[in-house]
């Protein structure tokens, strides 16, 4: 049996937040994943999704908080340790953590504008 949402009265358009747009989009663009698929379980046209996602890569990047600090002494940094940076599933950086901050952040911030 098919499923079917009546709208009525002056609001006539479904709202989106933007924590369900963001799951929608991420199901859709994920590996193996079938845009068409997804946007007929959500109910919407797949150039919806597409939509979404031209606007959410439009806003503004949010990043944690990273403190960087010297190396203790008495503990030596493996010549292997790196740091891994995933932007995107296609966009990812390893900096070796023997990279000064201004190096590194100077790093993501032009891979962030890209």
């Amino acid at each position: 049996m098919s499923r079917m949402e009546i709208f009525s009265g002056s609001e006539r358009r479904r709202r989106w937040s933007v924590e369900e747009k963001r799951r929608l989009v991420a199901a859709a663009f994920s590996p193996g994943a079938v845009v068409s698929e997804v946007a007929r379980r959500a109910d919407i046209h797949p150039n919806q999704l597409y939509r979404w996602r031209q606007d959410l890569c439009s806003l503004p990047t949010r990043f944690a908080e990273v403190v960087v600090a010297a190396p203790v002494e008495e503990q030596p940094i493996e010549t292997s340790a790196m740091i891994e940076v995933v932007l995107t599933d296609w966009a990812r950086c390893r900096i070796p953590v023997s990279v000064s901050a201004d190096v590194a952040a100077a790093v993501v911030g032009a891979l962030v504008r890209r």
